[in-house]
């Protein structure tokens, strides 16, 4: 069942960027690339790193704590495609950012 929670307003997330929010109760990072929203576990499964602090080059974000990189669209690791993050549905309401955590 869905369960969409209000994570951030658009304008706190600018194109080419993302943040870490919580939602239900997960640590999250949500994404923009070129004005679509992706969200996805914000916890690098090499050591634990902020995934949404990150730096957002394309899809691909790059953990800031040991350098790992990220498919953003599909949680994936881009060296390992076998290993991936957990990534959530999105939808934009107005000016809102909605999360389906589930």
């Amino acid at each position: 069942m869905a369960n969409f929670v209000r994570v951030a307003a658009v304008g706190e997330v600018p194109p080419g960027t993302g943040k870490c929010v919580e939602a239900g109760g997960k640590q999250i990072a949500i994404f923009n690339v070129g004005g679509t929203f992706h969200a996805m576990d914000n916890t690098c499964l090499h050591r634990g790193g902020p995934l949404g602090e990150g730096e957002l080059d394309g899809t691909i974000v790059t953990c800031p704590w040991h350098g790992w990189q990220y498919d953003v669209t599909t949680g994936k690791v881009v060296a390992s495609p076998s290993l991936g993050v957990d990534t959530y549905p999105v939808e934009v309401r107005g000016d809102e950012i909605f999360v389906d955590v589930g």
